[in-house]
């Protein structure tokens, strides 16, 4: 059996797709730095080889599945040259995998990650499901009806895969070291619509995504009248949210979300238009909305006295308002402090204004040191540029956590796509030292 390697498995779509290809049956490994990452954990769990990187990992009878993160100087991928041995990128294997499946691209700047967890879990209460969550998660069933997928815009990936179906959840300007502009962003997304085979199911709230072109059908759905798939008679509650769905203006469904914001509405409306597509009985997509768990990182809570904090890979202005709705509506009565570690120089620097307005609309802020990337080259811009713009913000370091002590029965927010979870884990120590004292 040939080996699959992974270079760079501990990646946020890597980690998924051995997981899919270890429960396929397949003889997998891998290679990454050894810092510890949350999306390792489910490779960890199935058994699967890690090992630091290096060329001497690399066999010729193996095919080597190269992440993105990495460039064709990295050392395995040098030495995969060198002995013949077959290399794929992560984008091009898993677009060449989508195409036994009915299979679903769910894209966007922001809300892939809880969307794609959201219709795995439901579309499995009607037929087998294989998955890749841009959380580390993946699951893998050869028999499977259904592949979803979380299909990232970055450096236009997405175009390597031509997809039944996809999702579109919004336009945004990201990834500024990148894209040139939100017209660069459009343009990617358009190219997209071109490869999708049969149906694209896009929010009509969003403006850019109303001027999509595609030679196929494009139903939309959102809050406004506009929408094919419309959301009415919203209510908000702290336990979730309840909704009416009304079909180009003719009542549908009741359904009930164990989830909080309107983003969450939009999240699973996208999945109630995909199911109605395929024909899947409103009743079953009910029932899986009723038991879904969540995805990791995406408003991960835990509570100590009474103290609730929360876990949120929030890195974008727009996130960080969706997160902060979201707690105000489960957590009407206390204050949120938000601990946010911005994720890049360039996005930092972009968006500077942005972050600060969307921050202040916690009630308390820290701030944490730019958490930079690999891809590119460390900025001049230090934390203190967005601290000058917060009023009442503060820096924290993860050595010095003990002010968040102050803030009792309080929200706290620990958003970014860094390792902003390590500053959690230093306040849940001072939490516990705290009580022993």
């Amino acid at each position: 059996m040939t080996v699959l390697h992974f270079t760079g498995i501990k990646g946020s779509g890597m980690s998924p797709l051995a997981q899919i290809m270890h429960d396929m049956g397949e003889q997998v490994q891998g290679s990454d730095i050894e810092q510890h990452f949350f999306t390792e954990d489910r490779l960890r769990e199935r058994g699967i080889t890690i090992l630091p990187f290096d060329a001497n990992n690399i066999e010729e009878n193996m095919t080597i599945i190269a992440g993105n993160a990495f460039n064709d100087e990295h050392p395995e991928l040098v030495k995969a040259k060198e002995l013949g041995a077959t290399v794929i990128r992560y984008h091009t294997f898993l677009g060449d995998l989508m195409k036994q499946y009915v299979s679903v691209a769910i894209t966007g700047a922001h809300g892939k990650t809880s969307t794609t967890g959201l219709m795995a879990h439901v579309l499995n209460g009607y037929k087998p499901v294989s998955y890749l969550i841009g959380d580390g998660t993946g699951y893998g069933m050869e028999d499977s009806h259904f592949f979803v997928v979380e299909a990232c815009e970055y450096r236009r990936h997405f175009l390597a895969y031509h997809p039944d179906y996809a999702i579109m959840t919004n336009i945004d300007f990201d990834h500024p070291d990148y894209f040139s502009g939100i017209d660069d962003v459009f343009n990617a997304f358009e190219e997209m619509a071109q490869q999708v085979k049969k149906c694209i199911i896009a929010c009509g709230d969003d403006e850019h995504l109303q001027k999509i072109q595609a030679p196929i059908p494009v139903v939309y759905y959102g809050m406004g009248a506009e929408n094919d798939f419309q959301a009415q008679n919203i209510i908000k509650t702290t336990e979730g949210t309840t909704f009416d769905v009304v079909i180009r203006n003719e009542f549908y469904h009741t359904f009930t979300i164990p989830m909080f914001g309107d983003h969450a509405i939009l999240n699973a409306l996208a999945v109630i238009s995909l199911c109605h597509y395929e024909n899947i009985p409103a009743n079953i997509v009910q029932q899986q909305f009723a038991d879904f768990g969540g995805v990791n990182r995406r408003f991960t809570q835990t509570s100590i006295g009474d103290r609730i904090l929360i876990d949120d890979y929030a890195h974008h202005p727009t996130e960080i308002r969706a997160t902060l709705q979201s707690a105000r509506q489960k957590y009407p009565d206390r204050e949120l402090i938000a601990i946010f570690q911005p994720h890049t120089f360039s996005r930092t620097q972009t968006f500077l204004q942005e972050f600060a307005d969307s921050l202040s609309e916690a009630n308390h802020v820290y701030l944490c040191d730019i958490f930079g990337s690999a891809r590119e080259a460390a900025g001049t811009m230090t934390i203190g540029d967005l601290a000058d713009k917060v009023e009442g913000s503060h820096i924290l370091k993860e050595e010095e956590i003990s002010s968040l002590l102050d803030h009792g029965n309080a929200v706290f927010l620990f958003m970014g796509a860094g390792d902003v979870t390590k500053f959690q884990e230093a306040f849940e120590n001072s939490i516990q030292i705290e009580k022993t004292v």
